[in-house]
């Protein structure tokens, strides 16, 4: 797949932690579009302040979070990162920052190709999409316990 997808690293905390931030960020999101067509996608690696902002004046939560998608028409859109949460997230979870930033990176755009998580139904369905994803990459299950089918 040539997907158009371009990453804009807008704190330099993730350069610093991330070696090969872009290629890793890439990877994932390609391995995510995989089967899908669609429109470029914007990937901006932020901190908390800006995902904080984009949350309150897009989903009314005045609290920053990691990972934020901004669908547009015909699959093109947006995903937004913290860093502060995704790296405190990978510490809580006793994962490496590198696997939590490639799963988020592929939530967030399967977000951009329809997926969601707002019913149980709907949420099963993307989770077992991005098992699948992550296990193309050689990452274990995020979901641990939860089993899909």
């Amino acid at each position: 797949m040539n997907a158009d997808i371009r990453i804009a690293v807008l704190d330099p905390r993730w350069r610093r932690s991330l070696a090969r931030t872009e290629a890793v960020v890439r990877q994932a999101a390609v391995a995510a579009l995989e089967s899908f067509s669609g429109g470029p996608i914007a990937i901006a690696l932020g901190d908390d302040a800006m995902l904080r902002e984009l949350n309150r004046d897009f989903r009314g939560l005045d609290k920053p979070t990691n990972v934020l998608s901004f669908a547009a028409s015909q699959g093109a859109g947006d995903v937004a990162l913290a860093y502060e949460t995704c790296r405190r997230e990978a510490r809580q979870q006793h994962k490496s920052f590198a696997r939590h930033v490639r799963h988020l990176v592929v939530h967030g755009t399967l977000h951009l190709r329809g997926f969601d998580h707002e019913t149980a139904e709907d949420a099963f369905a993307m989770e077992a999409r991005e098992r699948r994803v992550l296990r193309r990459l050689g990452l274990p299950d995020p979901y641990g316990a939860r089993k899909a089918a």
